[in-house]
């Protein structure tokens, strides 16, 4: 298993941006499927966007034309560009693999507020 960690989170206006990013220990290569995920205060956890080793991508709904997961194989690093910051937006970050033996970063906590 390979260790996350994730950096890029802070504080920001409504309508600002953020880049996080997640700093792999090793390969992420032959990882099929790279995620990020968010927590909110009271809230479940849940799944924000997605790419897989070839690059394909999915996201949240409330989320989509806004966010943009990206990942360099060679920096064995992910990405996650987040434009256009709603206060909802407001948790904690999760960097994480996908599978049965997933591995999660500790995660980086975004804060949308003005």
């Amino acid at each position: 298993q390979v260790q996350l960690v994730e950096s890029g989170g802070g504080l920001v206006q409504p309508g600002g941006s953020l880049r996080l990013s997640c700093a792999a220990s090793g390969s992420i290569f032959s990882i099929n499927v790279m995620a990020w995920s968010r927590q909110a205060p009271g809230k479940q956890r849940e799944l924000v966007a997605a790419i897989t080793r070839g690059g394909n991508t999915s996201y949240l709904d409330s989320v989509k034309g806004r966010f943009t997961i990206s990942r360099d194989n060679a920096k064995n690093t992910v990405y996650l560009q987040m434009n256009s910051l709603k206060p909802e937006d407001t948790a904690i970050y999760y960097c994480h693999t996908v599978g049965p033996l997933a591995s999660w970063g500790q995660g980086t906590q975004v804060t949308v507020s003005s």
